[in-house]
């Protein structure tokens, strides 16, 4: 296909925006895929994904579109996911297109993760086509959304493009828009070949099979080939595009989107970001896409030792479709061996540990997540932690900074003292306030109606750890669930911060320890051992549970001892020998408290999420 025939562009949005149909649409519209074969969410092809209603990972397709030219079109779509934990994802694509669809709610409007791809786009230099979508919904109202794209964004009235992505209304002519306002791919086909990878995936018979943008030359399965960063040369297996199962072809030209399955069975071989190009020569390496940055790590551990190594191999195999997920070996006293993962967030945590368990049979214990700390130590050197457990002791600490983002909150303007409420106490501090509908589109009306139905965007900055885990929650359910959120990381700040250890029967459980804002230690150690009273099981000895900060206690509980009636069998007789049985059973109690072991079970872990929740 000729490189001004092609046309590769991207779809992204808002979580629950219509990404997913409208790209259905699209390949009903074009024919893609059979009429008998079509299913909604089609490239949703996980379960996870069709369960939860959210695209996870970005997929391909490549449409024929005939175009009002009298040309047929070779148009190749990337969906994206919506969520910002996923923002990765977005920015491979964008990585591998010249354009993107910008879809917004009719219902909903502009939302706090639509601007935050709509700055990723424009860093990209993408030709950007406004989208608004589900105006066939009865509660739409695409004029006030349009006017929202036109005061925030700065789109004109000819740009925006009204679509039904569930009755198909508005498809044709989006797809001719796409033809028209997104420039062809401009690479050199007589150039030696070059591809950037931009996702990847594992075969049992096909190897590790790249996900690539051709940008020069021609690939061919017969070809040698060498992935430039790791320096590994292959002969694949086969080249071929995406219908949108794997359609093997006999070349990938300049410009298209296609897979190469390149037959190596080692899995980190084949990275995302790398560029494939020929055997030999000085190739320049093609500029790739923002590397994820985990901003949540914890502990992650098999709940039966023996399958250790399975959780090593299926971790490997996972992380080749998941570029963003990071981890490294390690022990804990209380449960083994392990490992300690990174994750963007907590919604990339909850997908990582279903896709374990469900694919790979796997059982698991997850430590409560953390957060990377800076820690300057009075040699003068900085160390970088994320596990609690590697707290230095006080006296070689001269400060501890903690990780801040900048938040971005749209919510409807009755709303706003509910949000600042609660962010300000977890320590938010307040940035900006802006209106996205402008009062002076509506000079004529009833001022006070327009402030009331009007949507506010709130930025603050705020510690990373205090949205950590149920910030989220909490904003939705005090606004009723019409609130967005959106972060980035700002850097680093000094900050009180605290150890707080957990002790269970005097031995300190290093999987439940916790960094803590100082003025907090009491209350959340207070919260937790409350909690760890009710999840530990009774044992025939008291088990006392104890928080401490710094080596001094400063909250402690017992779960009581399990008691066995020793002197049931006693019917009459001297006192005495009701004594002597009571004396045996204290001495024995003595002696398993001495020498008892505790077992943990996992929800224990867990409960440090649950604080501040009940």
């Amino acid at each position: 296909m000729p490189e001004a025939l092609v046309r590769n562009f991207c779809i992204i949005a808002h979580i629950d925006h219509g990404k997913s149909t409208l790209s259905d649409r699209f390949m009903e519209t074009t024919a893609t895929v059979d009429a008998r074969a079509m299913a909604e969410q089609l490239l949703d092809s996980m379960d996870l994904e069709r369960e939860k209603g959210i695209t996870i990972k970005a997929r391909a397709v490549r449409m024929r579109f005939p175009a009002a030219d009298g040309a047929t079109y070779q148009l190749n779509l990337i969906d994206t996911p919506g969520h910002v934990d996923f923002s990765y994802e977005v920015s491979r694509s964008l990585a591998a297109a010249e354009g993107a669809l910008l879809v917004v709610d009719a219902a909903e409007g502009i939302q706090a993760q639509t601007l935050a791809n709509v700055y990723l786009a424009m860093e990209q230099d993408l030709a950007l086509i406004p989208v608004i979508n589900k105006i066939d919904l009865p509660v739409a109202r695409p004029q006030e959304v349009a006017q929202e794209l036109r005061d925030v964004v700065g789109f004109s009235d000819d740009e925006i493009l009204f679509v039904s992505a569930k009755t198909g209304q508005g498809v044709d002519e989006l797809l001719e828009a796409v033809v028209q306002r997104v420039p062809a791919p401009a690479g050199d086909p007589a150039a030696p070949p070059r591809a950037l990878i931009f996702d990847s995936e594992y075969d049992a018979y096909k190897g590790v099979i790249g996900y690539v943008r051709v940008v020069d030359g021609t690939l061919r399965a017969a070809d040698r080939l060498r992935l430039l960063a790791a320096d590994r040369r292959f002969e694949p297996m086969e080249v071929g595009s995406f219908a949108p199962q794997l359609d093997p072809l006999p070349a990938l030209t300049a410009g298209e989107v296609g897979y190469v399955a390149t037959g190596l069975k080692e899995v980190g071989d084949v990275r995302v970001g790398d560029t494939i190009g020929v055997p030999r020569g000085e190739i320049e390496a093609l500029p790739g896409y923002e590397e994820p940055k985990p901003m949540v790590f914890a502990g992650l551990y098999p709940a039966q030792s023996s399958d250790y190594p399975q959780l090593s191999d299926a971790l490997e195999k996972l992380r080749l479709s998941d570029a963003a997920l990071v981890f490294e070996p390690e022990s804990s006293a209380a449960l083994g061996f392990g490992y300690r993962a990174g994750f963007l967030g907590l919604l990339h945590m909850e997908i990582v540990q279903e896709r374990l368990e469900r694919e790979y049979d796997l059982e698991l214990v997850f430590t409560a997540p953390s957060v990377e700390y800076e820690v300057a130590l009075t040699d003068g050197t900085v160390a970088r932690i994320e596990n609690p457990s590697e707290l230095p002791a006080p006296t070689r600490i001269d400060e501890v900074r903690e990780p801040w983002v900048r938040i971005s909150v749209i919510a409807p303007n009755r709303y706003v003292g509910a949000v600042m409420e609660i962010v300000t106490s977890r320590r938010g501090k307040y940035a900006k306030m802006e209106y996205l509908q402008r009062s002076g589109a509506a000079a004529d009306a009833d001022l006070d109606a327009v402030a009331q139905s009007a949507r506010v965007l709130l930025e603050y900055e705020i510690p990373l750890a205090e949205i950590l885990t149920d910030f989220y929650d909490e904003l939705k359910s005090h606004t009723q669930g019409y609130a967005s959120l959106d972060y980035h990381l700002t850097g680093y700040r000094a900050a009180k911060l605290v150890k707080l250890e957990i002790m269970v029967n005097q031995e300190p459980v290093d999987a439940l320890s916790a960094i803590v804002y100082g003025e907090a230690a009491h209350v959340s150690g207070r919260a937790l051992v409350q909690k760890l009273r009710s999840l530990i099981p009774r044992q025939l000895f008291d088990v006392p549970v104890q928080a401490s900060v710094g080596g001094r206690i400063v909250a402690r509980e017992t779960v009581r001892a399990l008691r066995k009636n020793v002197t049931a069998k006693c019917y009459g007789g001297d006192v005495s020998r009701k004594r002597k049985l009571l004396q045996r059973q204290a001495e024995g109690k003595k002696r398993m408290k001495r020498v008892g072991n505790v077992e943990i079970p996992q929800e224990a872990f867990l409960a440090v999420l649950q604080i501040g929740k009940e």
